[in-house]
């Protein structure tokens, strides 16, 4: 290998449009490698390309070993947006940034969640199994509800959470915003309702929807206690990450008719085991962490994330891309 050329780790996962944009170069050497892998299958791997300079990623954690592992490492990227897998302190002490791939999967994850609130309110499950049952005469006995005029609390306001409240005022919602890091004039300028106190808000909404990154202040956020201040009428969605919600809070709280219903994209673990308790519940809709996964958005974050790699290997670096920006200074 010259010294001019740059060795990059893909994982087989990317999509097609992300390997048109890394082959378009002839200064890379790809190596690709299977998605999700074993942590010592990835050392092995990492051992055999100690002078990596790029490292896309999709499911698979990194931290300090990793590090330490390919020492001239100049960017990890990954194919979506949360982090939780990757060692931020790590990698920013070692001065590589780490690259999301922005707005590339933000609609995707604002429509899914508007899916669930929407298959949770109108009560699709259960209307099409008594189409196939043959219970239509018990058609009243499942009745709907409106979005219409009803108040929907958005936790995060950030590139998926406004999104969301664009299009849940598209639907003539009472859209609240819950964001401690945003000023209450940028929530207002997108015609909102600022919150202060999520405890205080949570009695006032009719659908809750979960936006925020999980962190160590944001993991358990909806636990026993805040899931009692819920409307009994109300219905919780998260798309965000598992961990976010207490699992067993919330089968506490959808058995005992405390809230009404959930829609939950992702699990903590994941997946979750085939009897996990929430799953046996009729009024929780659940999918398998594929809120930002459509045909369009796997294209779009293949791109990016190949982009994201290019402009630090370029030395043009995607600022507004890195959650640790201050490595670039």
């Amino acid at each position: 290998m010259t010294s001019n050329r740059k060795r990059v780790l893909v994982p087989n996962t990317l999509g097609e449009g992300g390997w048109k944009v890394l082959n378009a170069r002839d200064d890379l050497d790809l190596i690709r490698f299977s998605n999700p892998i074993a942590t010592p299958d990835f050392h092995a791997l990492l051992l055999t390309a100690p002078d990596t300079d790029a490292v896309i990623l999709g499911l698979t954690r990194f931290g300090e070993t990793e590090c330490s592992l390919v020492p001239g490492l100049q960017v990890v990227a990954r194919i979506g947006v949360g982090y939780d897998a990757i060692d931020v302190p790590a990698l920013t002490w070692a001065r590589i940034p780490l690259m999301l791939v922005g707005t590339a999967n933000s609609s995707a994850v604002a429509e899914h969640a508007l899916l669930l609130m929407l298959a949770l309110a109108k009560r699709a499950g259960e209307l099409h199994g008594l189409v196939r049952s043959g219970r239509w005469a018990e058609r009243l006995s499942v009745v709907p509800v409106d979005l219409f005029d009803k108040s929907v609390l958005v936790i995060g306001f950030g590139r998926v959470g406004s999104r969301v409240a664009k299009r849940c005022l598209a639907m003539e919602m009472k859209v609240l915003v819950y964001d401690p890091y945003l000023s209450a004039g940028t929530v207002r300028a997108a015609g909102a309702e600022p919150v202060a106190d999520l405890d205080t808000a949570l009695p006032r909404a009719d659908f809750v929807t979960i936006h925020c990154p999980k962190t160590a202040e944001t993991t358990g956020m909806f636990d026993a206690r805040r899931l009692a201040r819920m409307q009994r009428s109300a219905f919780l969605v998260n798309t965000a990450r598992g961990g976010i919600v207490d699992e067993a809070a919330l089968h506490r709280a959808l058995t005992a008719g405390t809230i009404a219903g959930a829609g939950i994209d992702v699990f903590d673990p994941e997946p979750p085991a085939p009897d996990h308790p929430l799953l046996l519940l009729p009024n929780l809709l659940s999918s398998p962490h594929m809120a930002g996964v459509t045909r369009e958005s796997i294209e779009r974050m293949a791109m990016q994330a190949a982009y994201n790699v290019l402009s630090v290997l370029d030395g043009k670096p995607i600022r507004e891309n890195a959650v640790n920006p201050q490595v670039f200074d």
